[in-house]
């Protein structure tokens, strides 16, 4: 005798995807069960017990994003904390002059510019690096926010023609009580197993998991690009499915947040941010966001090579004070922020390995192939940020993503 289905639809992963195609596939009258591997919803939408994002912290684009009116409908606080503003830039280990901070933006204007006509002039994909402006007096730091800060890469190792259709624009806004706790309140309801890691996805859409298996007559995978070449398909996937996941790997970025103890602040408003020059070829920059919502944290952002070279949280913890002791000094940075740091180290993270996607060197076209794809007789989807084609790398994108696959199971389903 054949075991009962589960559900119509097997939801693998409670992030944001997983949780808007749920949500999605309840609307069409579907029935759906989201197995997750870890403790928690939310996925790299993670915001801690003191109220830090840990994962996501912005919704990028949100003119367009959906959860951008998601969040005021439920009451949520949306504040828009600028962009490019540098309340404190070093240019060659001083505070920026008028004139260096003029250049600085037009550095920054004129690598946006050079890549999107190089990416508009067609021909083959190359590095985002290639079509840099080189030379300048800020070139090197430009590329490194764009590249490493931005992309989580450093831009010789990004596709440029991915990098271009997928810049971000628009406004970017903060959630004063979290986007890991709106993503968290939208999973209220949803039939959702925790600690259930699906090891092996197997023909007739069972779900094998430490915790049993289930059974659904289609499945959606959320899975990051990170893990997903873990999961065991049977049958495999097609090669150009395997190869586009494999094109689309996660930058390797981190976050390090410092608590103040006291009340100094260095004379600085909520979200300041801190930005330097590049002093020589192996300097690598963090970028950071102090107090937030008048909170008393100082948040680096890390990515690229530096990501790369810290194994784990006290190495993180251990550059971000000593890049923080580069615009207040060390025995200040000691003094205001005595307490040991909350690091959120994604490579190190075996149900993640790391922050968000980027797309190789001639991969540029990895994630319209596996928005795309649909084997199992189009009863088998994927979803995830790493499958939008525009807004790649945002929970906004990733939603949508959810949404899509939703729909496309569901019509496959009949």
């Amino acid at each position: 005798m054949t075991p009962p289905m589960d559900a119509d639809v097997l939801v693998l992963g409670a992030g944001a995807a997983g949780i808007a195609a749920a949500r999605r596939l309840r609307a069409l009258g579907r029935s759906c069960l989201v197995l997750e591997a870890g403790t928690r919803v939310g996925g790299r939408a993670w915001t801690d017990a003191a109220g830090l994002d840990l994962g996501a912290s912005w919704l990028h684009v949100a003119e367009a994003n959906p959860l951008t009116a998601l969040a005021r409908e439920l009451g949520f606080t949306p504040y828009d904390d600028g962009r490019r503003r540098r309340d404190i830039l070093l240019a060659a280990g001083r505070p920026a002059s008028a004139a260096d901070r003029a250049a600085y933006e037009a550095a920054c204007d004129a690598w946006e510019a050079a890549v999107a006509v190089r990416a508009a002039a067609g021909g083959p994909d190359t590095s985002l690096g290639e079509a840099a402006p080189r030379g300048g007096r800020w070139d090197a730091t430009v590329n490194h926010w764009f590249g490493a800060i931005i992309n989580g890469v450093e831009s010789e190792r990004s596709s440029l023609i991915d990098y271009v259709a997928t810049v971000l624009d628009g406004q970017n806004l903060m959630v004063r009580e979290g986007i890991g706790t709106l993503v968290a309140r939208l999973a209220e309801g949803l039939p959702i197993r925790l600690g259930a890691r699906v090891q092996r996805l197997a023909a007739g859409m069972v779900a094998e998991t430490g915790a049993g298996e289930f059974r659904g007559r289609a499945a959606i995978v959320t899975l990051g690009t990170g893990v997903l070449p873990e999961l065991v398909f049977d049958p495999p996937l097609p090669e150009v499915v395997t190869r586009a996941i494999a094109g689309l790997p996660l930058a390797p970025v981190m976050k390090v947040a410092l608590r103040a103890a006291g009340e100094e602040r260095f004379g600085l408003p909520p979200f300041a941010r801190l930005g330097r020059m590049i002093e020589g070829p192996g300097d690598r920059p963090c970028s950071w966001v102090l107090w937030p919502f008048g909170r008393p944290w100082a948040m680096a952002y890390i990515g690229g090579r530096l990501a790369d070279s810290l194994p784990d949280a006290a190495s993180a913890e251990a550059a971000a004070r000593a890049e923080l002791a580069r615009y207040f000094g060390a025995a200040a940075v000691a003094r205001v922020f005595p307490e040991p740091a909350t690091v959120a180290h994604w490579p190190a993270d075996p149900l993640f390995r790391g922050g968000y996607s980027y797309a190789h060197v001639g991969a540029a076209g990895a994630r319209a192939v596996l928005a795309r794809a649909a084997p199992m007789e189009g009863k088998l989807r994927f979803a995830g940020e790493a499958c939008h084609t525009r807004y790649a790398g945002t929970v906004g994108g990733a939603w949508e993503s959810g949404e899509a696959a939703a729909e496309a199971v569901s019509a496959a389903l009949g």
